[in-house]
């Protein structure tokens, strides 16, 4: 093994090698196509075409060394966001012969792509397909609609916002907090679960204004900047992701808006651009990517020498590693067989140790707090989008702190 490829996997593929030492590779050699649905198209598409070029370059990596001795090949569709055209690609993906799915962007999707699939692979024994959700974070995916075709490798935004909460609670100048989020699941849940924590948490922050829009069709964001500075707050709390954040930086720098933001996806493809010098030190992200980590680092350093963008999405890195433990332990790629071994196991990840816990298979994992600040000394030397700044890890929380219940009732097919 080369030295970058020593480097590049560290720990991780030691730990995967480990796992599956003795094993005896039945599908080695094998190449597993996997069906990317997501949206290419419209105000989400830097999102996407990002995702997308994490996908296919973590295959390329993989394929060069993995526990099962597969290759991984990624078959993309654009979905436009759309529900609808989700399905319409999973059921082109399925005529193709495709047995796994990778999806992350919208609840809607999400939500389709697991009732397809639960209709389906009780139908058709023998061709069932399996799904990685990379990034739809609505709990009920993993309580009231879980399923076990369905694995999410995300935190969801219960468990994100117990984390960011958690580090919310000691900071003294947070007084007056305006929630504006996207009107769907998960922007609806973020306004929910965050109005329930800070009251529990820290009870004498005043909650000011509660905004709910539509998702990804705003395209000024000015009346609703103007509402939250007639509101004298002096924090914004938002699950907002892609052109919908994007466009409310910009329109809070543009009106010089001085609030303090704690957001879920402030690292997602054009918002650093927009955040620049402006919003030095004001805008918090809790996410799952340990940017410091040698072995991210590595990812991250790479990907932008190919790019010129950023690897923000360690979900991606999960994906892989999870995958090919998976076949490893399995013997097979087959998805029946791979969705067994897949429930609760353990793997080195971006970030540490994951797990994939059982009862309603919603990945395990730390969660970290970073701050926009002017790019320093290394570790904190990355530049995000070459602006000269970064998110710096200013907080890490293990996978205790931001676990949460779930209310899943597992309905497993009866030969697992």
């Amino acid at each position: 093994m080369t030295t970058f490829k020593k480097r590049l996997f560290g720990t991780s593929v030691a730990a995967s090698l480990a796992l599956s030492c003795g094993m005896a590779f039945a599908q080695k050699g094998e190449t597993v196509k996997i069906a990317w649905i997501d949206a290419l198209t419209g105000m989400t598409a830097a999102t996407g075409q990002n995702q997308l070029k994490s996908f296919q370059f973590l295959a390329e990596q993989f394929n060069k060394s993995n526990p099962a001795g597969v290759k991984f090949e990624i078959v993309s569709f654009d979905n436009k966001l759309s529900p609808q055209e989700t399905v319409n690609a999973l059921q082109s993906a399925v005529d193709q012969g495709i047995r796994y799915v990778f999806q992350g962007t919208g609840t809607g999707p999400a939500t389709a792509i697991i009732d397809f699939l639960n209709k389906h692979n009780e139908r058709n024994p023998g061709k069932e397909v399996v799904f990685l959700n990379y990034a739809a974070v609505d709990p009920d995916l993993t309580n009231s609609k879980c399923s076990y075709w369905h694995f999410r490798l995300d935190a969801d935004t219960s468990m994100k916002m117990e984390a960011l909460t958690t580090f919310m609670k000691d900071q003294k100048d947070v007084k007056k907090v305006y929630l504006i989020n996207q009107n769907y699941a998960h922007g609806q849940q973020v306004s929910k679960f965050g109005k329930e924590l800070i009251k529990r948490k820290r009870p004498d922050i005043e909650i000011v204004g509660d905004d709910l829009h539509p998702l990804a069709q705003v395209r000024d964001f000015a009346p609703y900047i103007a509402k939250i500075k007639a509101s004298g707050a002096d924090t914004v709390l938002t699950g907002n992701w892609s052109s919908d954040l994007t466009l409310l930086i910009k329109a809070a720098n543009d009106a010089g808006l001085n609030a303090k933001f704690y957001t879920y996806y402030a690292i997602v493809s054009g918002t650093p651009t927009a955040m620049g010098a402006a919003a030095e030190g004001r805008v918090f992200q809790v996410g799952v990517l340990d940017t410091v980590r040698p072995e991210a680092r590595k990812v991250m350093d790479e990907y932008k020498k190919r790019f010129n963008d950023d690897f923000y999405t360690a979900q991606v890195w999960h994906a892989y590693t999870l995958l090919s433990n998976a076949m490893a332990k399995a013997k097979s790629t087959d998805p029946v067989k791979v969705a067994a071994a897949l429930e609760g196991l353990k793997v080195q990840s971006l970030n540490g140790e994951i797990e994939m816990r059982k009862s309603d298979h919603q990945l395990q994992q730390s969660v970290y707090i970073t701050q926009w600040q002017k790019v320093g000394k290394a570790p904190n030397d990355y530049s995000v989008e070459n602006t000269g700044f970064t998110f710096a890890p200013i907080k890490s929380y293990e996978p205790y702190v931001a676990s949460t219940p779930t209310s899943c009732q597992m309905k497993r097919p009866s030969a697992s």
